[in-house]
């Protein structure tokens, strides 16, 4: 119940800086080719956040839900819907351990930058996957790093987001996604460009701890312990987010 608090206290802060940062809507159209979602499909956006995935899948699909455990993150996805004059979209506010849907409710269940906030990733894929129609696609996407990378990446990112509990590593999703039971998943990579100072300009750290990030960042250039290729434009810090996408069937 804590880190639920947390994931809202800090989302609540980050709701509108998060919508409008560069980055958030890039390989939007990587997600609506992997996903194959059509005019007749259901979509479930599990963790939706301020609505950005939600509102890019509604006009290929008969009707998107976006649920969200952060009140104000739904608040900004309504606006979003009403700024882009979409109908076929419907909010929830809602927890997603149980997810609050009958089973076979969607054909397509996705979830973006979310499975770093579980503290149990595989039982949220497991709920997605129920929800799922058979024959429905199931789509994870997250920063997903090696092995060697991964906990000096978590240490950074647990103080710039106090919420965030851990990236998982290739062997992980692979071991969550295959015990999932889903089938003929496919995969692919994509990076999300950030520059330091703004991202932390959109971030609420502890007190303190944006100096260490940027230490910590500064440490990292040319060496890469983080994982995120940290490297000098100019007089900043730029570095990207490594994105793994894993897109799989429900079979019977």
């Amino acid at each position: 119940m804590k880190h639920k608090q947390t994931i809202i206290e800090q989302f609540a802060k980050q709701a509108v800086a998060f919508a409008e940062m560069p980055g958030h809507s890039d390989s939007m159209q990587m997600l609506i080719d992997m996903s194959g979602v059509s005019g007749g499909d259901q979509v479930l956006d599990v963790a939706c956040g301020p609505g950005l995935v939600a509102c890019a899948f509604a006009p290929h699909a008969r009707q998107v839900t976006g649920i969200d455990i952060t009140p104000r993150m739904i608040e900004q996805a309504r606006a979003l819907q009403g700024e882009k004059k979409l109908e076929n979209l419907t909010w929830l506010v809602g927890d997603v351990l149980p997810l609050p849907f009958p089973g076979a409710s969607f054909s397509v269940v996705l979830t973006r930058y979310s499975f770093h906030h579980f503290l149990n990733p595989a039982a949220v894929l497991a709920e997605m996957v129920r929800v799922c129609r058979t024959g429905g696609r199931v789509i994870v996407a997250d920063v997903v790093l090696p092995p060697g990378k991964a906990g000096a990446y978590n240490r950074m990112e647990r103080w710039r987001d106090p919420s965030h509990i851990r990236a998982l590593t290739y062997p992980e999703m692979a071991e969550i996604v295959g015990a999932s039971g889903l089938t003929n998943v496919q995969t692919g990579h994509y990076k999300v460009e950030m520059e330091l100072e703004k991202q932390l300009s959109a971030s609420f750290p502890n007190p303190g701890d944006a100096d260490r990030i940027r230490r910590l960042f500064e440490a990292d250039l040319g060496v890469d312990d983080l994982g995120v290729g940290a490297h000098r434009q100019g007089g900043e810090i730029h570095f990207a987010y490594p994105i793994l996408v894993a897109v799989g069937e429900k079979s019977a």
